[in-house]
């Protein structure tokens, strides 16, 4: 019991970490200001699914 709350409190700030450093790849990407604003929403309001969609569809900084 305690190691599943120990457990899902580090998935948590896995999910924080890998949703921030997607919102920050977002904004230094070249896409337009909209398209911006609409990936960050995605993200933040689903954090886990918008993360996975953005990896696989989002726009990315020119270092990828």
């Amino acid at each position: 019991e305690m190691y599943y709350g120990h457990g899902s409190g580090l998935w948590g700030l896995l999910v924080l970490i890998a949703d921030i450093w997607a919102i920050v790849n977002i904004f230094q990407s070249s896409a337009s200001t909209e398209r911006k604003v609409l990936w960050t929403v995605l993200v933040i309001v689903l954090p886990v699914l918008g993360f996975i969609i953005w990896l696989i569809a989002g726009p990315r900084t020119g270092r990828a």
